[in-house]
């Protein structure tokens, strides 16, 4: 198997070629509270279009019923979720090759929750470092039960498909080792019927917002892949820098200068020490312009692209009932299964 590239060195990327090595479905998803931006195409994008270059299967998952884990109400997740589809698309993802669905629409997928609720504890839940953390920052007037169980509902997500492989950032562990945890317990109970999923751990740099903080659309330090370029230039010129005029690349003692810096090496597909050394005393005036010239330049060709898929949403709407029939497919013959192994109708 082919090693992928690491666009912010150049370098061969061993994590997805090593670790995507012998396995066969892949599930990944976002929940669709906003458009996507370009932390998430660096993040996870990029890597699931890689990924599915490689013959690997893929499965995302819009997780429209996660959001209201942490949240009194939803709204707009009809949009959110097309505008998802759009910008996969947009990305590279083939939908001849990948199933995009959500949550809501495959009923045996969540009736799987109930076997898996009854092969973990209230205490391994309680445990969960994620879900306190998720807990503490959650948006809801009162934690709903939703949220205290939500790694048996990502377990349910990843077992239904029978998923062998997923790509996790480091905070999201404790969920898998869950999953893996009630495969297992299932497994030992009744009949050995689901992997154990092994986690692809993600080196993707971390991008931070325009204002230093965690790149959120809701914050307005986001660049979103549908943004116009007008709408680029003027969050980049907004970007926190520092004092210093000479750039440099050093993310732990200079994040906004380093942000910027690195920014460009992900779109020019260049070390960011190498795109610090050219700008030099430039100061944060050239950083910027580059920084605009760069991502502009670097999504051109996908945002074209999503224009043209954006004049009919009908496309997207038929991508989400393909993939809708194919998750719903998969889930009734893995649902059968798990009532034969139970022994139940």
């Amino acid at each position: 198997m082919t090693a992928t590239t690491d666009t912010a060195s150049g370098t061969a990327n061993p994590l997805i070629a090593a670790g995507a090595e012998g396995h066969r479905r892949i599930l990944t998803g976002d929940r669709p509270t906003g458009p996507l931006h370009l932390g998430h195409y660096f993040g996870t994008l990029r890597n699931r279009v890689q990924l599915q270059s490689q013959g690997l299967e893929l499965m995302i998952v819009i997780a429209d019923y996660q959001v209201i884990t942490d949240r009194d109400r939803a709204e707009r997740i009809a949009e959110h979720a097309e505008n998802l589809v759009l910008d996969y698309l947009a990305a590279g993802v083939d939908p001849e090759r990948a199933t995009i669905f959500t949550h809501s629409a495959v009923p045996a997928l969540n009736q799987l929750m109930l076997p898996f609720l009854s092969l973990i504890s209230v205490a391994e839940l309680s445990r969960n470092p994620t879900v306190k953390d998720e807990i503490a920052h959650s948006r809801q007037a009162a934690v709903s039960g939703l949220m205290f169980t939500y790694p048996v509902h990502q377990a349910a997500d990843l077992l239904f498909c029978k998923a062998d492989l997923v790509p996790v950032g480091q905070d999201q562990l404790p969920h898998l080792e869950t999953t893996r945890l009630i495969a297992r317990r299932f497994n030992d109970r009744y009949t050995p019927l689901f992997p154990e999923p092994q986690a692809l751990l993600s080196r993707a740099p971390l991008l931070l917002g325009t204002d230093g903080g965690k790149m959120s659309k809701s914050r307005g330090n986001a660049i979103t892949l549908g943004a116009d370029e007008d709408e680029t230039a003027r969050l980049l010129r907004g970007a926190v820098t520092d004092t210093d005029r000479h750039i440099s690349y050093q993310p732990e003692t200079r994040p906004g200068v380093s942000n910027l810096v690195l920014l460009i090496a992900l779109c020019q597909d260049r070390d960011p020490h190498a795109v610090a050394e050219e700008i030099g005393s430039g100061g944060a005036a050239l950083l910027k312009r580059t920084a605009t010239e760069a991502v502009n330049e670097f999504l051109r060709p996908l945002r074209t692209r999503r224009a043209e898929l954006a004049a009919d949403r009908a496309v997207l709407r038929d991508v989400l009932h393909a993939g809708n029939a194919r998750a719903n497919a998969i889930a009734d013959r893995t649902l059968a299964e798990v009532r034969t192994a139970m022994g139940t109708f």
